[in-house]
């Protein structure tokens, strides 16, 4: 038995060692330049050690199988033996060819290997006539060294299996401990225990994109972008591609002469605050239990600050909206850009503009930033610090999402002080959780669990900016509070109706001119970018969809996808269409059915072109 166990951690381990290994090579082969530390070399190997245990849990999958039946039934050891050499064969030969093509073509693609090969792959021909001679021969030695290496390695692994099998009283109980062993290996598939699965955002670490690029496994990125072969450009074909584009022309955010009518701040370069609130519906800002609002602090800000009256948000989920609010980017139906690497990674946005004026960029998550590829997006837009729950050791219990909206208020609310008066501009950005479900919060003051931790995150939220208002930061601050998705409530509401959709906006600051005032103008999340880097005289040329909400020469509409279809709203009334059903499910506006069509399906051609 003693030779089984040691022939599965051995599998495993030789597994993780031949993965690690390609990220020295990787640095070697693009950083000599760059002046890396060792300190960067090792977080790249540590850092992407996480997807190595989840591809070595997977090659370990079958070797488990096989130990399993091998303690019941004889297994003749060479024959054994000749089936591991060719799995094992199989799995060095298609590693080394991943990890061969991957370091040819980073240094065109920018970004490590995934599917997209196939396309090339699907003519040969005409892929083999792009690569140069030399390329060719230096990434086959590379190949043929890398496979040799790892067939070396598995072929001593092989020698240490047992066949012999166990009489039924020791067999039955080593079953259990390999099942045992078969649930660490799973848990090493999935990425461990937390909320977020294994993603390629779990190995990004640094402001620095090459470093996080560095700590990917190719086989990793390539296995689970697989099933992304869509063709998206096809998804939603409403009109031929020429109307398709004249029709967006008319939407274009970014059109010459967009310029705002008025200007709402009275500094020139605020340092700006961006709350993304969990599920804050417009519904329940405007909810009361006997009389009690729900959310006190939310209303009160609303009279104080600038009030958007008619904004929605852009979809149902919070890494949707995330997009929407930070890259002027629209949600999509069935799909979450940011879930795509490959395609997220040069979206405009909101960090990265000002971030080339000189703005430090910094985000906050009492959560797992590694969540739906958060981090990974979030690095590759412009933000260079990233603060999430793996950098907090708070004397605090954490729910099922992270730490709580009060223990990450205090510690945010502090630290927006503190960055205050370190001078300089700056972005800073907090999601909030706890108005999340399970609604688990430490607070009692209504019975209904939703509405008690909606409560509870206003008043979190506004009592951090209560401490702002009393301190010398206030005066050079902007603080934008939007929510990134709505929330059914009350219960009756539909999916897919506008209300659903509605959400608060709400900025706030001594950097306001006009400190009170409501915005009538039909709005979304997409053209929070654009109206924002407007007032602060940033080109927002690059936001194809963001519209500035103080241009007067720009439509004022609000645009949402939900499962699989659309709404848009604005003054004159609705259109929702269901394209699962290719049916208008209400439409008490004319011409807005046509806007939506024509956004839905450039979306998804923009998304197929990236």
């Amino acid at each position: 038995m003693k030779r089984k166990l040691l022939f599965l951690f051995a599998v495993f381990a030789a597994t993780v060692v031949s993965m690690a290994v390609q990220k020295p090579v990787f640095l070697a082969w693009y950083v000599a330049s760059e002046g890396f530390s060792a300190a960067d070399w090792w977080q790249v190997v540590w850092h992407g050690l996480s997807l190595d245990l989840t591809v070595a849990g997977y090659v370990t999958a079958l070797p488990l199988l096989v130990v399993l039946a091998s303690l019941w039934v004889r297994l003749p050891e060479r024959i054994v033996q000749r089936f591991f050499w060719a799995y094992f064969a199989a799995v060095a030969i298609f590693t080394a060819a991943i990890f061969a093509v991957d370091l040819g073509l980073y240094e065109h693609w920018g970004f490590r290997i995934d599917s997209t090969i196939l396309i090339y792959l699907a003519d040969p021909r005409e892929a083999m006539a792009s690569v140069d001679f030399w390329l060719g021969v230096r990434q086959t030695l590379l190949f043929v060294v890398y496979a040799a290496a790892m067939i070396w390695l598995y072929v001593r692994v092989v020698r240490l299996f047992g066949g012999e099998p166990l009489g039924w009283r020791s067999a039955l109980p080593w079953s259990f401990g390999i099942l045992l062993l078969a649930g660490f290996d799973f848990l090493a598939i999935r990425g461990g225990t937390g909320a977020s699965v294994a993603n390629v955002s779990k190995v990004c670490f640094s402001s620095d994109m090459l470093l996080n690029h560095a700590a990917i496994n190719p086989v990793f990125s390539f296995l689970s972008s697989l099933g992304d072969r869509t063709d998206y450009a096809a998804e939603y074909p409403f009109f031929d591609e020429q109307t398709r584009a004249e029709r967006f022309e008319a939407l274009r955010g970014n059109r010459p002469g967009a310029a705002p009518a008025s200007h709402v701040l009275r500094v020139e370069r605020p340092n700006v605050v961006l709350i993304i609130l969990e599920s804050f519906a417009r519904t329940i800002m405007e909810a009361e239990v006997d009389g009690e609002p729900v959310m006190p602090y939310m209303r009160q800000l609303r009279e104080e600050g600038l009030w958007f009256e008619n904004f929605f948000a852009n979809s149902f989920r919070t890494d949707r909206g995330e997009v929407a609010i930070m890259s002027g980017f629209p949600a999509q139906t069935r799909i979450s850009i940011m879930k795509l690497p490959a395609k997220s990674r040069d979206l405009p946005s909101l960090a990265r503009s000002l971030d080339r004026e000189g703005y430090a960029t910094r985000f906050v998550y009492g959560g797992d930033l590694n969540f739906t590829n958060q981090a990974s997006y979030m690095y590759a837009t412009g933000w260079r610090q990233l603060f999430w729950q793996k950098d907090f050791a708070f004397d605090a219990p954490t729910s099922k999402w992270g730490y709580d909206d009060r223990t990450m208020c205090d510690w945010f609310g502090e630290q927006v002080i503190e960055w205050s008066a370190e001078g300089g501009p700056f972005l800073a950005g907090l999601l909030t959780l706890s108005s999340h479900a399970p609604f688990d919060v430490p607070y009692d003051k209504f019975e209904d669990r939703v509405l008690n931790a909606m409560a509870f995150a206003d008043e979190c939220v506004g009592r951090m900016i209560e401490r702002w208002k009393a301190s010398p930061a206030w005066d050079d601050l902007l603080v934008v509070l939007v929510a990134d998705h709505g929330f059914p409530y009350p219960k009756t509401s539909v999916y897919n109706e506008p209300l659903r959709h509605r959400i608060p906006m709400i900025w706030t600051g001594g950097a306001l001119a006009t400190p009170a005032c409501t915005v009538e103008e039909y709005a979304s999340q997409i053209d929070l970018c654009a109206t924002l880097l407007g007032q602060l005289g940033v080109a927002h040329d690059d936001f194809d969809y963001s519209k500035d909400i103080f241009s007067p020469k720009l439509p004022k509409f609000a645009y949402y996808a939900f499962n699989d279809g659309f709404g848009v709203v604005d003054a004159s009334g609705e259109a929702v269409y269901d394209a699962a059903a290719d049916r208008v499910v209400s439409q008490t506006a004319p011409g807005l059915l046509e806007i939506g069509k024509t956004l839905l399906q450039t979306t998804y051609v923009d998304i197929g072109r990236r």
